[in-house]
């Protein structure tokens, strides 16, 4: 009897075990099949995109007017911005596709850039018209491949997944289909530099990339970590990790990972040139509030002060999951610098600095003359939509849509319970940017 009480009960576990196995390969066949699906649906929807952005281009060769024209270029950019995100949702990771990347990016700017401007003082250029000719030509040869490459997965029924385990498979050949499509995509695109897209652009795009800005010699690794240390107090028990970035360039930079004896980490990269910080985030969670917002203001203060930007002002001060957000301007002779800017998170439990970021500041910072402003306050206040109470009012330097640093009139104002941030032109009073300002979040008892 007993015997058979066991035979039955390893029945009822064998048959369990083998449902639950069952189940289980079912689930993992859905997560694979759905994974599948999203790729070829990423995948037929970039060719789709990339053929749509060749055409468009086409088209755009043969307007003449501005009404056509800016409209046309922001449809460009507009695809090229969904074509990118097509890229980012195929597993290519492991796959070198960033000039191609690059090439779409370029393109999205560039677009835009002529979108925004008014091409009635500033029509398009014989220079430009060639640059427009020559990325036709080449997102023909790009769509092209990718059609090449769209036919054979349709008529191989070749999968995605399959192209993700080749790319996983460090150490075996990579002979997969896509994969060779791909690297010739991307090896058609690597002949097309950044100055095809003309003068005007290419330095707006190098002014954007480096620390132009950036003085004093050139920091070893060794040096890196007495910087890390002077900034974060060190106690000297702390695994430091470091690796060195941008390689051959003059701009480039150490990536520090410091992890301490509680196993919390830190990750900071330091410029090699003059060895200033350009990134800091600590790991570590605010969990009650010890210090006001204003004792947090005054410690970030106190930490700029000591690191040599001193002639920063406060912007702006947030309180946000016991911690303190805040984000520092330049101030020149009363105007707001705001390219340079320096954001800090500064925890609200114990005082600690446990972000910051100088990357827009040490890109931007540079000594300036302020020009005189072409039109008065009053003047600029008349360009005011009529309908917004204004605050205050101050002048400033912003960068406008082409990246240019423009001297305008800031206006703080508001329409019933929401504020505007509204930035005038100085010198000919047309209206640069208006942001709305975020309302303070409501708090919920759950």
């Amino acid at each position: 009897m007993l015997r058979l009480v066991i035979i039955a009960v390893l029945a009822i576990a064998v048959a369990g075990t083998g449902y639950w196995g069952y189940q289980e390969h079912q689930d993992k066949n859905a997560v694979l099949i759905n994974a599948e699906n999203n790729y070829q649906r990423a995948f037929h929807d970039l060719v789709y995109h990339v053929d749509l952005l060749h055409d468009k281009i086409g088209t755009t060769l043969a307007m003449s007017s501005r009404e056509q024209l800016s409209p046309s270029f922001a449809e460009v950019w507009r695809i090229t911005s969904e074509a990118q995100n097509d890229v980012g949702q195929l597993p290519l990771t492991l796959l070198p596709f960033n000039k191609t990347e690059e090439f779409l990016t370029n393109t999205g700017d560039y677009t835009y850039q002529v979108a925004v401007r008014d091409l009635d003082k500033n029509p398009l250029t014989d220079e430009e018209y060639s640059t427009l000719q020559a990325l036709y030509q080449k997102s023909d040869e790009i769509k092209q491949e990718l059609r090449r490459v769209q036919s054979m997965v349709m008529s191989n029924n070749l999968r995605w997944m399959d192209v993700e385990l080749a790319l996983s498979a460090k150490d075996q050949p990579q002979d997969n289909t896509i994969i060779d499509g791909f690297k010739t995509v991307e090896k058609n695109v690597e002949g097309y530099d950044e100055a095809d897209f003309g003068p005007t652009f290419t330095s707006m795009n190098q002014e954007d990339k480096n620390f132009s800005q950036l003085s004093g010699k050139t920091i070893t690794e060794e040096e890196a970590k007495k910087i890390a240390d002077k900034y974060l107090e060190l106690e000297g028990n702390e695994k430091i990790t470091i690796t060195e970035n941008g390689e051959g360039s003059k701009f480039g930079f150490y990536s520090l990972k410091i992890v301490d004896k509680n196993q919390q980490d830190t990750f900071m990269d330091i410029a090699k040139k003059g060895g200033i910080p350009i990134y800091l985030v600590q790991n570590k969670e605010s969990k009650k509030k010890n210090i006001s917002l204003n004792e947090a203001t005054e410690k970030a203060r106190n930490f700029l002060k000591q690191n040599k930007f001193d002639t920063l002002d406060l912007y702006e001060s947030v309180e946000y999951n016991k911690l303190g957000i805040f984000t520092f301007v330049s101030n020149v002779d009363g105007v707001r610098i705001y390219p340079d800017s320096i954001k800090m998170k500064v925890s609200l439990e114990t005082g600690e600095i446990v972000g910051f970021s100088a990357k827009d500041y040490l890109m931007s910072h540079h000594l300036r003359e302020i020009p005189e402003p072409g039109i008065s306050l009053e003047e600029a206040k008349q360009r005011i939509n009529e309908k917004v109470m204004i605050m205050e009012d101050s002048l400033a330097v912003i960068n406008n849509d082409l990246g240019e640093e423009v001297l305008c009139y800031e206006f703080l104002g508001t329409i019933d319970n929401d504020t505007y941030q509204i930035f005038i032109n100085a010198n000919d009073g047309s209206e640069e940017k208006v942001e709305k300002l975020k309302n303070p979040e409501l708090l919920y008892d759950l």
